[in-house]
């Protein structure tokens, strides 16, 4: 059972919510949990609608068989047929199809006419009708007479409501499957975890009773329960299903673990940092669940044109009756009654609301299955648009985490030594270049002593005592400060940049000793990613906070023409601002908070999974992985989605442009044909099913 405080909202009309279900009071569509659940449970309406169409199923082929008989019961049931008729039809329209009326008064209340309206009024016409003459048919004048009676339509009645039930129940299975890609996201996470207590016990524990801090064993072959740090053990981790990496990942003390991976071989101690809706894949969930209930720009059009369509059939239904009435042949009221229905029934307009939302719920979905999170409906529609890429460097085009390069050491001093010096002063930084020093330096098994007067000076080096000397180490404008010659190693310090790494000098008591290379290493994935934009005609080019000739280093080696180094975060903001200017559509690749304003001023943001929260709040798509490729699959998806939803909406405007007139019997002088109510409610059925069914399609699209 889902909990009696759920969050319920409408497809179609994602600002309606409530708690617990109900209806929508704009078009009466049956409401659905905001999240998605594990549950099983079906859907209450479709469980409704099906009791109520297989006990009134065999009401409505009896009718239907009498009144398409051509007088074959006649002489069993003689005048006694229009009232078996009614008795038969009765509890299928007064207690089937009961709901419809309900809807139908509901939205002439709201003052917001839908399919339920039309079908309100085409089947209660007809009933209505009916039931009058067979009643009381010395009223109708000979004009509704067909022979010696007066026609009834209780079968069109009996099986509109039929065909639309059923109609409901294809609609409501093809919904159901457009959540397949969350439940299938939800299911990825454990249902326990192994918690290690302080007396070194363990237990297994629902995954909800996990807290905080808590210490949980991994075992080979099973997940990861939550989002955590590596305490103890060294394995290799499956993150595929979150990220679309294939090859595991090796984790030793000290990397982060993401819940609901695989741990495939060692066994792992962790600590549990996020739990519940904090850990990424309750993130995930989250973002997927917004982005699917957003609505399409493209969904205004189909707004304004459904808004004002059920009052224009309702006239149109209204000219036609009266049209046939007086001008029909014989006879002519009866035809003008059947006529009017048949438009009222055909012209859905539930096909053009579901024509977008539903392209945006399974496009969500799978794009949530490939690492890329979609914010709002919105950016699927517009990156396909984009033209322009601008990516940040660090974290974004390189791994973010900057590995040791190499060392050079001035004259009669040693390459060990300068090595030692540099990382017993960083010891006492957390800045991820001198933590690259540091690990290198354990590495060589170097050792370090402990650093006295430390000193930060930010964003240009740090200073201190090491072995009671006074040591420098930083950029240029940091030797400059303190008046160091750094001009003996100019040239081979410009040679590392050219190689696109970072370089360091280090002075002990004020004279310079020696070079410290850092370099942050390209993804592996990068070549191929920009490869593929390029080819599909994307402009790119690099903004990065770097120095000028490391970033062009790296922009040549990756085949980059424009970059540009040294950026500020105003400056980032400044560069869309100007692109945009020059009427280019721009998307913003970054990960770090220098990122967050360019991020957000860009037709679509662009964030790296493996980034900071702030990039991720101010991107409009998210890629879980951090890998550039994955922006080639979400413009994909982008093309693929909008695509389906023009042919969605094509059909529904094609569909009701076709469908009306002819209900209305304009082919009727020049062929003899007229459209049955009965098949205007297969059609109208069909309309809206296979606007679903197209959607569903999107699933299996290549990306």
């Amino acid at each position: 059972m889902k909990p009696i405080d759920t969050e319920y909202t409408c497809p179609m009309h994602p600002e309606v919510q409530q708690i617990g279900p109900g209806t929508c009071p704009k078009c009466g569509m049956a409401l659905e949990p905001m999240m998605v659940s594990l549950e099983n449970e079906e859907n209450p309406e479709l469980i409704d609608f099906r009791r109520r169409f297989w006990w009134t199923l065999p009401m409505t082929m009896i009718v239907t068989a009498i009144a398409m008989s051509g007088g074959f019961f006649d002489p069993m049931l003689g005048a006694a047929r229009p009232w078996v008729e009614l008795v038969l039809t009765t509890p299928v329209v007064l207690w089937s199809g009961w709901p419809f009326f309900v809807r139908c008064v509901q939205s002439i209340r709201n003052a917001s006419p839908n399919m339920w309206t039309l079908i309100g009024l085409g089947t209660g016409a007809a009933y209505s009708y009916s039931v009058v003459a067979t009643v009381a048919p010395q009223v109708f004048p000979p004009s509704f007479r067909t022979g010696a009676h007066v026609a009834v339509y209780f079968e069109a009645a009996a099986v509109i409501i039929t065909l639309t039930l059923f109609g409901q129940l294809m609609e409501l299975k093809a919904r159901a499957q457009t959540s397949a890609a969350m439940k299938a996201l939800l299911s990825l996470a454990p249902k326990t975890a192994r918690r290690i207590r302080a007396d070194g016990s363990e237990e297994d524990i629902p995954l909800n009773h996990v807290h905080e801090d808590d210490r949980l064993r991994v075992r080979p072959g099973e997940k990861v329960p939550v989002d955590g740090v590596v305490a103890e053990g060294e394995s290799a981790v499956d993150e595929s299903m979150l990220t679309g990496e294939s090859m595991p990942v090796h984790k030793r003390p000290g990397d982060k673990v993401i819940g609901a991976t695989l741990n495939t071989s060692g066994a792992l101690i962790m600590v549990a940092e996020k739990i519940g809706a904090q850990t990424m894949l309750s993130q995930i969930v989250h973002m997927v669940a917004q982005a699917q209930r957003s609505r399409a720009p493209m969904q205004r059009v189909a707004d304004v044109v459904a808004g004002w369509f059920v009052i224009v059939v309702v006239l149109v239904a209204v000219v036609t009756f009266l049209t046939w009435g007086f001008f029909g042949p014989q006879p002519s009221w009866a035809y003008a009654l059947i006529n009017a229905v048949a438009v009222l029934i055909i012209a859905c307009p539930c096909a053009l609301g579901l024509a977008t939302p539903m392209s945006v719920m399974v496009a969500t979905g799978m794009a949530a299955s490939h690492g890329v999170l979609f914010r709002d409906a919105a950016a699927i529609e517009s990156l396909r648009k984009v033209d322009t890429l601008i990516v940040d460097k660090t974290g974004t085009l390189t791994e973010g985490r900057p590995h040791f390069h190499s060392v050079v050491a001035a004259a009669d001093w040693t390459e060990a030594e300068v090595l030692r010096i540099a990382a017993s002063l960083d010891q006492g930084s957390e800045h991820p270049l001198a933590q690259a020093i540091v690990t290198e330096a354990r590495e060589r098994e170097l050792e370090l002593s402990t650093p006295e007067n430390f000193e930060s000076s930010s964003g240009i080096g740090v200073r201190g005592s090491v072995d009671s000397r006074r040591v420098t180490l930083g950029n240029t404008a940091l030797m400059d400060d303190d008046k160091i010659d750094w001009s003996a190693l100019a040239e081979r310090a410009e040679a590392l940049r050219q190689e696109g790494a970072s370089v360091m000098h280090l002075a002990v008591d004020g004279v310079l000793v020696g070079l410290i290379a850092v370099a942050d290493p390209i993804k592996a994935s990068t070549q191929e990613a920009l490869d593929s934009l390029r080819e599909s005609g994307l402009r790119i080019i690099m903004a990065t906070g770097d120095g000028l000739t490391t970033a062009r280093a790296v922009g040549a080696r990756l085949g980059i023409d424009e970059v540009h180094g040294e950026v500020k975060p105003a400056d980032k903001h400044e560069l869309v601002g100007k692109l945009q200017a020059e009427g280019r559509i721009v998307a913003m690749a970054g990960d770090g908070i220098n990122d967050a304003p360019a991020l957000a001023r860009s037709n679509v943001g662009i964030a790296m999974g493996t980034g900071t929260d702030v990039a991720m709040s101010s991107a409009h798509l998210t890629l879980v992985k951090g890998d550039l490729r994955g922006i080639a699959t979400a413009r994909n998806i982008s093309l693929a989605t909008v695509r389906n939803m023009n042919q969605n909406l094509s059909f529904a405007f094609l569909y009701n442009a076709l469908g009306v007139p002819i209900a209305a019997g304009v082919l009727y002088p020049a062929f003899g044909l007229l459209l049955s109510p009965m098949i205007a409610a297969v059609a109208m059925s069909f309309s809206s099913v296979s606007v679903v069914g197209n959607a569903l399609r999107l699933s299996k699209a290549k990306v």
